[in-house]
């Protein structure tokens, strides 16, 4: 294979996270990997856990696997998914081919699905392969025909494709590094994490920081674990002479007249600190907050609620909104003040490289990887400190030259993160695997 021979590489992506309705940071990243692989002109092969009957007609496979895509089905099992899930055997499990011929118009599955050359699922192997791990203590061994040089997994899965060099993107150890900010199972997440460092032929990471604890808390050979980054999806900013009264009509904001926090709310966000701090600050910007609520809401929220049957003070300055399309959070973004993101710990942070790029002046963290990401285009706070966060806060309310400082490094800071350098990384890196 030579450097530019990309059609002797195919490329496997699994759908773990891109089937979700709303998406999620993960699902981000499947994206833009996808969207890099693309771009460098490797095939594709897409693996879903779709909820459909392995033994559906095959004429009519496109139509169930598109109409079950990223549904928002109740998460209730039937007697009969519990014992097949309690059977699940140790052998091989072969994918089922979806034949994509057009039957079904795939407009609206929107960013859920990305460019590809085949389609493969098998119901719920998200879920039975957790199962199988946790019982058997293996991978679970999916077959293909023709399968991919390599398979690239978005998500520590214990799955590996047979005949494929298996890789794996750990984006960070939040569960190990800040074990009370986070949901998982500990002890599986640990075990799963290093089954992902011994039994795979590469990690891959999305931060220096990230790697750091790979190679430190999992033992991981340092030749093996390569850090890519990320790039971010954010689509452009539509009409930007429209801006103002699009923010006005739909949001009832001012242009630059608020502040902004966008993510999922969970403790590793430290929204409640944020939210504190906002309400010390004592400001008139009001501050908008745009989020599902995730692990723990409630606790990052609590300051919103009534306090012995009364609201507290500045309480009526901030808003929430749960979710916005893509398209209307890049109009948020632009038409922001500025950004408050100062998060406990980040494998990679998006939502302060979006901020970045749109020139929208950055509160953030000194911790995790957002000292990289943000390099001098932030104003870096100790995300633990109330106070720091106030004194950043008002300094943003308050400081026109910083505001403009911040605006100007921030895309310079960004560029450094793009699609391009992020897709020549993983050529790099495909290659290294592929000739191994």
């Amino acid at each position: 294979m030579t450097d530019h021979d990309s059609s002797a590489v195919r490329i496997g992506l699994d759908g773990y996270n891109l089937a979700l309705p709303q998406g999620t940071g993960v699902a981000t990243y499947g994206r833009n990997l996808a969207a890099a692989i693309d771009q460098l002109g490797y095939p594709v092969d897409l693996v879903f856990g779709v909820n459909i009957p392995r033994k559906a007609d095959i004429d009519l496979r496109e139509s169930l696997f598109f109409g079950q895509l990223g549904a928002d089905v109740p998460n209730r099992l039937t007697w009969r998914k519990r014992v097949r899930r309690w059977r699940v055997h140790p052998l091989a499990h072969q994918l089922i081919e979806i034949p994509v011929t057009g039957r079904a118009i795939m407009a609206d599955a929107g960013d859920r699905l990305p460019r590809f050359d085949r389609l493969f699922n098998l119901s719920e192997i998200y879920d039975v392969c957790a199962r199988h791990f946790r019982r058997y203590g293996t991978f679970m061994t999916l077959r293909m025909p023709n399968p991919p040089t390599i398979m690239h997994w978005t998500y520590p899965l214990p799955l590996r494709v047979a005949g494929a060099r298996n890789i794996y993107t750990l984006h960070d150890l939040v569960p190990l590094r800040l074990p009370r900010a986070s949901l998982e199972d500990k002890r599986y997440y640990d075990r799963l994490a290093r089954a992902c460092v011994a039994r795979s032929d590469h990690i891959v990471t999305v931060s220096e920081k990230s790697r750091d604890d790979i190679i430190e808390l999992l033992g991981a050979d340092p030749d093996r674990v390569t850090n890519c980054y990320q790039a971010s999806d954010i689509p452009p900013l539509r009409d930007p002479t429209g801006l103002a009264g699009r923010l006005r009509r739909l949001f009832d904001l001012e242009m630059k007249g608020y502040f902004l926090f966008f993510g999922a709310i969970e403790p590793k966000k430290n929204l409640g600190r944020v939210i504190q701090a906002y309400l010390e600050a004592d400001l008139e910007t009001p501050l908008v907050i745009v989020g599902a609520e995730a692990w723990h809401a409630e606790r990052e929220l609590k300051l919103l609620g009534s306090a012995h049957g009364r609201q507290l003070p500045g309480v009526e300055r901030i808003r929430r909104i749960d979710y916005v399309p893509r398209a209307l959070l890049t109009d948020l973004l632009h038409g922001a003040k500025a950004s408050l993101f100062p998060a406990l710990y980040e494998g990679f942070g998006l939502p302060a490289l979006e901020a970045l790029a749109a020139g929208v002046p950055l509160l953030s963290s000194s911790t995790g990887s957002l000292p990289e990401v943000a390099g001098n285009a932030a104003l870096a706070v100790d995300p633990y400190d109330i106070d720091a966060i106030v004194d950043g806060i008002r300094r943003l309310d308050r400081d026109d030259t910083l505001r403009n400082q911040l605006a100007t490094r921030g895309p310079l800071q960004a560029a450094k993160f793009t699609h391009t350098i992020f897709a020549e990384r993983l050529r790099q890196l495909y290659q290294q695997v592929a000739k191994r």
